[in-house]
């Protein structure tokens, strides 16, 4: 990489911090570059605006979550394996933000009804996720691991309950054992469906 793009990775990086921290409205211009130790306009001239700069965070955040939880899960073969270890490791990914924050469940609650480019980028996103969840589910049911009755729909729905539950818990609340509940309630949804 050249110095420039060398610079702009590195503010990303202290931005998605920053975001994942103080949420995608607490980051400002001003609070990077003091981090960065660069005047502000050092670092707009990597980023044509305030919203340029929180989207590409968001795109840096979704492609380490493609990287720690999609990539790592599709080498699985379908049906049940993929879908527990899609589960595995985003329960895995969720234990480690429990102390820095996950943009896209901080995100929803700052953009939920707040329309604009950032908000159609998060929707867009855990959209994309969601579907290869069902995705996941649906091939489940097709090879056989899970009932052919089975809502996949509903399957999904509630291991998305149970990743809010857990960040809820242990990041707000701080009750220990958080993590491992889920665990616990993704084994017991997917016994309730298997054939």
């Amino acid at each position: 990489m050249r110095k420039g793009e060398m610079t702009r990775a590195a503010i990303l990086d202290v931005a998605l911090d920053l975001a994942s921290r103080d949420g995608l409205e607490g980051l400002t211009i001003g609070l990077l570059a003091d981090k960065m130790n660069m005047s502000k306009s050092g670092v707009f001239a990597h980023f044509g605006s305030r919203e340029d700069l929180q989207l590409e965070v968001l795109k840096l955040y979704h492609r380490r979550f493609e990287q720690d939880v999609f990539y790592p899960s599709i080498k699985e073969p379908r049906g049940l394996p993929r879908l527990r270890a899609m589960f595995a490791h985003w329960v895995k990914r969720v234990s480690i933000e429990i102390a820095s924050g996950c943009i896209y469940i901080s995100g929803a609650v700052e953009y939920d009804d707040r329309p604009g480019p950032i908000r159609e980028e998060l929707v867009s996103m855990v959209g994309a996720w969601q579907s290869a969840l069902l995705r996941a589910a649906q091939q489940a049911i097709e090879c056989g691991h899970l009932k052919a009755d089975t809502d996949a729909q509903q399957l999904v729905y509630e291991m998305y309950g149970l990743i809010l539950a857990v960040h809820h818990d242990a990041r707000f609340l701080r009750i220990p054992g958080s993590v491992e509940r889920a665990s616990v309630g993704f084994n017991r949804l997917i016994e309730n469906h298997q054939s």
